[in-house]
């Protein structure tokens, strides 16, 4: 009887515990998203990088934009990353209509992927535009493969979930084929805007973590959503390829041994934020995936990813909720370092030097970024990984980083992962 009564105590216990804890993430996630909603879904439906703390911010004109100031790629403006982050944050709006199959869900997701659409409309066929001017329509020139790659994962994660109605689902369906036809012409290379200072910027060809799982997420995605074979036979061949960096006196790798071995850095920084373009690739390999051998491959990558993002989960607790620092909003500022650009090198030098003396300008830049931006993406990576045995051990370690941070004092909009995060962790619980 004492047995039966201390085991039903204990067992009591830990259900509390786990509903506690649950509560406690629907209410982080919950705080994230009022924030996001309140101040950094701007009029054209797109996810802004930064804002005061009313929600204003100065948008660029579209002579700004045209003459690529302060630099032809929009770094460091608040729509730098329009397509990025509205194609990531669709993780998190598809995964919250999932839970809660409420209207209004719903609609903040299709608000989204309308963004997404409209940024691919403001050039020739495969420019994926990063934000507009204040007329609407007038983009920055220059895109990348960070802006391009979570389009696709954005647009596929919404249809593939079976938001898009019927119609919709094939208006969407028609423009990712239009995109993903012009990029197999340029041999993968990122189409920039007539009259930017080069006509591509980023590829998705290489055989590096950089490349390779956004290359045959593509792919993959195409034929998962057109049933087209001619999608399928590219993945397959492109999956076996071989191929090394430029200079590497290493064995080629195929691009699935390459996915095996998850999310790398450049350098001693840590990177997630932009690393999270591979992972989600990998995520929706794995989802759409039959073949065992690269089933395994890419669990395989995604596990490893979790190890290296796990380590940086933690950097958010050293983030001051208190602070007071200097954050630069008017980054017309930066024009004082400004030239004219007539290639990519020079676009990219005009922006790095522009860099330095942001770092200067804004200190409360670099805490968000190194401490906020890296631990919550890194947080988000972590609970990617299908394997619930390999998250649970960071389960308190998340719920205390989504928890840590007031979102209403923060300038930047890079504490949206946490949102995903959460919902991640909650479906864990419904799996």
């Amino acid at each position: 009887m004492l047995k039966a009564t201390a085991a039903f105590t204990a067992s009591f216990s830990l259900g509390l515990r786990r509903a506690r804890a649950a509560n406690e993430i629907a209410d982080a996630a919950q705080k994230v998203h009022d924030e996001i909603w309140r101040r950094f879904i701007d009029p054209y439906d797109i996810l802004v990088d930064y804002t005061d703390f009313d929600g204003t911010f100065p948008r660029p004109t579209p002579e700004e934009c045209r003459l690529g100031k302060p630099n032809a790629l929009g770094w460091w403006t608040p729509t730098e990353n329009g397509s990025m982050f509205n194609g990531f944050y669709l993780d998190a709006a598809v995964n919250r209509w999932k839970l809660s199959h409420a209207e209004t869900d719903k609609e903040k997701a299709r608000r989204l992927a309308n963004g997404l659409l409209l940024l691919s409309s403001l050039g020739p066929a495969g420019f994926i535009a990063r934000g507009v001017a204040d007329d609407g329509r007038t983009p920055y020139p220059m895109g990348s493969n960070d802006q391009t790659s979570p389009w696709f994962y954005g647009l596929w994660r919404y249809i593939h979930e079976g938001l898009a109605a019927r119609e919709e689902r094939d208006r969407i369906i028609a423009k990712m084929v239009e995109v993903a036809n012009v990029l197999v012409t340029t041999h993968w290379l990122m189409p920039c805007n007539t009259g930017a200072p080069s006509p591509f910027r980023g590829s998705f060809a290489g055989f590096t973590w950089e490349h390779a799982p956004r290359l045959l997420f593509v792919l993959r995605a195409m034929h998962d959503l057109t049933r087209d074979g001619k999608w399928l036979e590219m993945y397959q061949k492109a999956v076996e390829e071989r191929g090394a960096k430029p200079g590497d006196t290493a064995p080629p790798l195929s691009r699935l041994e390459i996915c095996a071995r998850g999310m790398e850095f450049h350098g001693k920084s840590r990177q997630s934020w932009t690393g999270a373009s591979g992972v989600v690739c990998l995520r929706g390999l794995w989802e759409m995936e039959s073949n065992p051998a690269y089933l395994r491959a890419y669990a395989q990558g995604l596990a490893a990813s979790l190890q290296l993002a796990a380590e940086g989960v933690p950097l958010v607790g050293q983030f001051d909720n208190a602070s007071t620092a200097a954050c630069l909003l008017n980054w017309r500022m930066l024009n004082l370092w400004w030239q004219p650009q007539h290639s990519e090198a020079d676009a990219v030098a005009v922006a790095e030097r522009q860099a330095k003396e942001l770092g200067r300008l804004s200190p409360r830049r670099g805490p968000e970024f190194n401490l906020i931006r890296e631990s919550l993406f890194a947080a988000w990576i972590v609970t990617l990984c299908p394997d619930r045995a390999l998250i649970e051990p960071h389960r308190t370690t998340l719920l205390t980083a989504l928890q840590h941070l007031d979102y209403k004092k923060l300038y930047y909009s890079q504490f949206f992962p946490a949102e995903s995060a959460a919902y991640r962790l909650q479906l864990l619980e419904h799996a």
